[in-house]
């Protein structure tokens, strides 16, 4: 696995615990046959009692109470992360220290996994599982971030005797020496020692499971693109992703983030680049008129906007747009701002009512007479409203393996039934968003996820079921939005991003026109 090469440690760096003791030390035990330390005799280290930390690092036990949200409750760590962050009053410096080892400690959470199963007497399931979480952040530290050693252990310890007990935290402390006497690269060799399968040594050395491996090699040349190019997308998705910025067109300005750090995108108009810290400070976030959105996210609703349809009934002004999965409403807000622009209005559709809150906010810096949020079933509006819109956007819910790197914790949880699942609601809502587009008129058919089976086998089963349907060349539409004016990211009139090339989720664009 890849190091992350995170900086720095916050507050004071401390001492491991547990150290060798001088020649010639003594030990007494008590009646219940536990040792017993005291005055003289106690020298588990250089520290002094009174020096050994015995309280929980603040960005620390950050990092440990979302991995234990992830595990517990099924929770996303974007989601807990900023809260927590925001709870402790962490500042920018031990923000960005936490972020990392929240981040690194759940993506090489199977690399770690194995490297510890090697230095635990049991299984690791036979753990408890705050003790495990504690041993992942211990192992990252040690294997991944600039931490010298010694403060990895007393710190990483010190979280463990002040939220687990005294206890545990003799077993972490045990466990982590036993990881620190080896760097992470003779680790590597030592899980691979033997191994033949390429897939295993893959998912080892790479912190991927091995279904993901052989999913992403598929996608990799159903694509379009070369299977040796795995390691380099292995490789990305355990990159810690720049923060990317999008300043609603004609509502909002990158001004403000620009003042505090950020840099101008590079790949398309009104983006930024973060340069971390709590984007929640600046107001123009606040206000929702600038926004957290993946590059990639951004390139395909501006590529939705800007196809020509001179051809489709009623173009022009006074357009209907529609975003049929709109929740959490990220790309909403985006088409909202491009539809006001154009004259043209916009239906936000979410099926679940707490997600078409967030909708209705994320909408909410556009002016409301460009826009309506229905809660309601997808599959149902293309019977209900039939040849109405002129731009469809259907973003389905998917696998999200495009978006690893962001959603650390997916990998580890997602299985190859997920797609299995998904593929008939996938379809159902295409055919929704197919019947309602208007002849002339355009549907964005998008995933975060490049695997065939939710991207290209989707549409040519949409394609093979109409005859008044066409495929628009998706990667040029795709270039005519992008700054770069050369993304190479077409293939068979569809488009893939992907996240070792053009730095973005690795999203799926098809433009189906409805010939009329």
């Amino acid at each position: 696995m890849s190091g992350s090469g995170g900086t720095g440690m916050p507050g004071n760096s401390g001492r491991g615990r547990g150290g060798k003791r001088a020649a010639g030390d003594t030990s007494r035990r008590d009646a219940q046959g536990r040792e017993r330390n005291r005055g003289p005799q106690r020298n588990f280290t250089q520290s002094a009692p009174s020096q050994r930390t015995r309280r929980a690092d603040p960005a620390r036990l950050v990092a440990f109470e979302v991995l234990r949200a992830v595990a517990s409750e099924d929770a996303y760590a974007n989601l807990v992360l900023p809260a927590r962050i925001r709870h402790h009053r962490l500042d920018k410096r031990d923000s960005g220290f936490a972020t990392e080892l929240t981040y690194g400690a759940l993506r090489g959470q199977g690399t770690y996994d194995a490297i510890l199963a090697r230095c635990v007497d049991r299984p690791l399931d036979q753990l408890d599982p705050a003790v495990l979480d504690a041993l992942r952040i211990g192992a990252h530290q040690l294997m991944a971030m600039r931490v010298p050693a010694h403060a990895a252990l007393d710190q990483t310890v010190g979280l463990a005797r002040a939220v687990i007990g005294a206890g545990p935290s003799s077993l972490i402390n045990a466990v982590l020496r036993k990881v620190s006497a080896r760097p992470l690269e003779e680790w590597l060799e030592l899980l691979v020692d033997g191994e033949t399968d390429e897939t295993r040594i893959a998912s080892l050395k790479h912190a991927h499971p091995e279904w993901i491996v052989r999913a992403m090699r598929q996608a990799l040349v159903a694509h379009g693109r070369q299977a040796a190019e795995i390691t380099e997308l292995l490789e990305a998705d355990n990159a810690a992703p720049v923060v990317n910025l999008v300043a609603l067109p004609g509502l909002g300005s990158l001004d403000e983030a620009l003042e505090n750090g950020a840099a101008p995108g590079e790949l398309v108009e009104g983006s930024a680049l973060s340069s971390g810290g709590d984007l929640g400070r600046l107001s123009s976030v606040r206000s929702g008129t600038t926004r957290v959105q993946d590059v990639g996210s951004q390139l395909v609703a501006r590529a939705l906007a800007a196809v020509d349809l001179t051809s489709a009934t009623g173009s022009g002004n006074g357009e209907a747009w529609l975003d049929l999965c709109a929740g959490p409403g990220g790309k909403a807000a985006l088409l909202g701002a491009l539809a006001r622009g154009a004259g043209a209005t916009l239906l936000a559709n979410e099926p679940a009512p707490h997600r078409a809150r967030l909708v209705t906010q994320a909408l909410s810096p556009v002016p409301e007479d460009t826009w309506k949020v229905r809660t309601g079933d997808g599959r149902e509006v293309g019977a209900q409203q039939p040849e109405t819109y002129h731009r469809v956007m259907v973003d389905v819910p998917c696998s999200g393996l495009g978006a690893l790197r962001r959603r650390p914790e997916s990998r580890w949880r997602r299985s190859p039934k997920d797609l299995t699942d998904l593929a008939p609601l996938q379809r159902e809502l295409l055919a929704s968003a197919l019947a309602a587009v208007r002849p002339g008129g355009v549907v964005a058919y998008v995933t975060c996820s490049p695997h065939p089976a939710e991207t290209k086998a989707v549409v040519a089963d949409a394609l093979r079921k109409r005859d008044d349907l066409e495929l628009l060349d998706a990667g040029k539409a795709l270039d005519a939005v992008s700054l770069t004016g050369n993304l190479g990211a077409g293939h068979e009139s569809t488009a893939q991003l992907w996240p070792h090339i053009h730095g973005t989720d690795a999203m799926f664009l098809a433009l189906i026109r409805k010939k009329g």
